[in-house]
């Protein structure tokens, strides 16, 4: 894959998630250790950028009393409003110091939702850039980056899905997904494997 041909979609890395305090870090923090998913997207990031991948953050946030949402949510749309979690403006909301944008990094707005592509401008920015590879780490595994996969293979994107990048609210979620579903939609592969298969043309 050629690095200037890919991007690596980072979504979610927030202080909700990441950071002890966040509304939903005790959920996640279990499958984040056990699989090294921090320091893995964080070696992850910091090579792909050096090689000349896109890097491309996908925050979600919500207005104060999350107008966004239907009166009546349900799923994990529901869990969102009774934790009061990523309420823009607020530290839970804020990508974690360790991601902060750099110059060059694109910071993808508007979604509300699971799916990156749903809400926001990401197809367009990714076809501008002639990005074809799209590589996709984040949480929740089986929510917001499975619903993100499963878009950008519609849309024709080789789809790699990064396996140790990834965290959800149970092992047994996380295994089911990475073993079950992600081959059906993306090419799963480690953030080593990643890097190993950047090559400029």
């Amino acid at each position: 894959m050629n690095p200037k041909t890919t991007a690596l979609v980072l979504i979610e890395y927030q202080n909700e998630f990441v950071k002890p305090g966040g509304a939903l870090h005790d959920g996640v923090k279990a499958v984040m250790a056990s699989n090294g998913m921090l320091a893995n997207s964080l070696a992850v990031v910091e090579a792909a950028r050096a090689q000349g991948v896109n890097i491309m953050h996908a925050p979600i946030t919500f207005a104060e009393g999350y107008p966004e949402i239907p009166p009546q949510p349900y799923g994990i749309l529901a869990g969102i409003v009774n934790s009061g979690s990523f309420k823009k403006g607020g530290w839970g909301a804020e990508i974690i110091d360790e991601l902060r944008p750099m110059a060059g990094d694109i910071v993808i707005e508007g979604k509300r939702g699971l799916d990156c592509f749903a809400s926001t401008n990401l197809d367009f920015i990714l076809r501008a850039r002639g990005v074809t590879n799209v590589a996709i780490a984040g949480f929740l595994t089986n929510c917001c980056v499975e619903s993100t996969m499963r878009s950008a293979y519609e849309r024709g994107y080789n789809v790699v899905t990064l396996t140790d990048c990834t965290a959800t609210l149970s092992e047994e979620e996380q295994r089911v997904a990475v073993e079950k579903d992600f081959a059906m939609f993306s090419r799963p592969m480690t953030h080593g494997q990643f890097l190993g298969a950047l090559s400029p043309a």
